[in-house]
């Protein structure tokens, strides 16, 4: 009954997430020490705390979300979308350039010290505005010509604000709009025709700044480097990967103990970018498969919900806010075990972070709030589907 009360949705679902957070603060505290001890910056408790407060707030966003009826982000993402053009803008009008290129992606929260990632928030309200959009003209013909301007235009847009100092950002961002157009029947003709012409910018952008690189600032030799780093066969062409693998290779099995990593002394990012690798080192190759069975668990949660929701729009918002964070999760894996080049992402609902977290918790409140309207197989009784109506 306090179940019922309290915490409503996908019963699995919930119990994925508070495993995923109880567990990360294990790993976050011990690779903390990195920071604290040989950067010379804060404490390992200063750490814990940090990401106590951010964990625990960020459950306070998925039970504000969960509550919040799912048909309410159709409206919502039309208002925020001028929202997170304005704050794209102004961070990437801050003017930091490292080496010749772009790393504008963080705006300071004034007061309470945090830093925050305005591609996240982005990427989040543009999955719901594209998903909004699919629905509302899921019965209508659609042409390239009468998207182009309601819908391409806001993802060009944001795209383009995002691609600059957050190339892997603005190509997951892109993979995950693709799917949700392909999967909400946008025209197939019509994507082909759009992902070629993003591809020949791209090279259009790569050959430019080559050619120009003082008068365009890019980070297009950060890339090449991550790429050429990545498919040699020189140990020290890529320090963060060697060191990850060496923490894997001495994991073992069942790990030295939780707190016991000795690479997280020697690894950059061990408590964001690389935390995949500490966790095998402390807990071994067991912890490390069931974490990813985790991951896997989310990815299954999801599909079932997709399947059980009768309204359009719950199906997409679902996928649409669901699947990047598995796809971040096993990206960020991969790359941990040189299966992809560095792309600079988290492993989500585990890494310590900046308030960009938060971003994948109020996704994950939405997903418990689709999956909360999930009573009735006769949706005629359920008075969101008369709301959920575009008509």
């Amino acid at each position: 009954m306090i179940k019922n009360i309290f915490f409503k949705g996908d019963t699995v679902l919930w119990c994925i997430i508070a495993l995923l957070v109880i567990f990360s603060f294990l790993p976050v505290f011990s690779a903390s020490s990195n920071l604290a001890f040989v950067v010379g910056k804060g404490t390992p408790y200063g750490y814990l705390l940090k990401h106590f407060i951010i964990m625990t707030f960020g459950f306070s966003l998925i039970y504000v979300f969960h509550k919040v009826p799912f048909i309410y982000f159709k409206g919502i993402s039309v208002l925020m979308l001028p929202v997170v053009f304005i704050l794209l803008i102004y961070t990437a009008s801050q003017g930091n350039i490292i080496n010749g290129t772009n790393a504008n992606r963080w705006i300071q929260i004034p007061i309470i010290g945090f830093s925050f990632q305005t591609s996240s928030l982005a990427s989040m309200v543009l999955m719901m505005y594209v998903a909004h959009y699919i629905s509302k003209n899921h019965d209508k013909i659609i042409t390239f010509g009468n998207s182009f301007l309601s819908l391409w235009i806001p993802i060009l847009g944001v795209l383009l604000l995002i691609f600059p100092s957050n190339f892997s950002t603005a190509i997951i961002l892109f993979s995950m709009v693709i799917m949700l157009l392909f999967l909400g029947g946008y025209p197939f003709k019509y994507l082909f025709l759009m992902c070629s012409s993003v591809l020949l910018v791209f090279i259009l952008f790569v050959v430019s700044a080559k050619a120009f690189p003082d008068y365009i600032p890019n980070r297009v030799d950060t890339w090449a480097n991550r790429i050429t780093n990545f498919s040699s066969s020189e140990k020290n062409a890529n320090y963060q990967i060697e060191r990850s693998k060496i923490a894997i290779a001495s994991g073992g099995l069942y790990g030295k103990g939780a707190g016991k990593s000795v690479m997280k002394n020697f690894l950059p990012q061990s408590s964001s970018d690389f935390i995949y690798a500490i966790i095998i080192e402390e807990y071994g190759l067991i912890g490390g498969v069931i974490l990813i069975f985790l991951y896997l668990l989310l990815l299954f949660r999801i599909i079932v919900i997709f399947h059980k929701t009768e309204i359009l729009f719950g199906k997409l918002l679902v996928v649409g806010l669901g699947i990047p964070i598995v796809f971040q999760a096993f990206i960020n894996i991969a790359v941990t075990v040189q299966l992809f080049p560095v792309t600079g992402q988290t492993l989500p609902l585990l890494s310590s972070g900046g308030t960009s977290a938060w971003v994948n918790f109020i996704a994950i409140g939405i997903i418990l709030s689709v999956s909360n309207s999930i009573k009735k197989e006769n949706t005629s009784d359920n008075p969101l589907y008369i709301l959920s109506e575009d008509k």
